[in-house]
């Protein structure tokens, strides 16, 4: 399973390190509303999917809370099929579905989880609902 803050399943962009300090900047400044999961994931986790209007706590390197995310939609496609709208949402700079497809592909090669164009994969998007602690220490996680 993974952690909890305040009741709220964790959302640990990438890996740590500069990838996830880059992906959580992304998140944070409203750019990036998009992020995708290898399908597997969940099941290895024993997780289940999220469910839209389901808030989740960003976490940075040091599992603490970054911000606090609403999920506004959850579509599970074939890695082959996401689409170029999709993949601009993830907000990472790629120029093309192809660029997306093959950056994605070698960071879960990287990871020991290669894909290929038949993975299902978890298309989230979201929305930044707070940044920082100010959000679940007051207990207010509305907006």
């Amino acid at each position: 399973m993974w952690p909890r803050i305040a009741d709220l399943r964790t959302l640990a962009l990438g890996t740590p390190g500069e990838l996830r300090t880059t992906l959580n900047t992304l998140v944070l400044a409203g750019v990036k509303t998009a992020t995708a999961g290898r399908l597997a994931e969940y099941a290895e986790e024993n997780e289940e999917l999220e469910q839209v209007g389901e808030r989740l706590a960003l976490v940075d390197d040091d599992d603490a809370l970054a911000g606090v995310v609403e999920i506004t939609g959850v579509e599970v496609v074939r890695f082959g099929d996401v689409p170029w709208e999709f993949a601009r949402a993830e907000g990472e700079g790629d120029r093309s579905i192809e660029e997306w497809r093959a950056g994605h592909a070698a960071y879960w090669a990287r990871l020991g989880t290669p894909v290929d164009n038949d993975t299902p994969i978890v298309c989230l998007r979201l929305r930044l609902v707070s940044g920082g602690e100010g959000g679940v220490a007051t207990g207010d996680l509305g907006t």
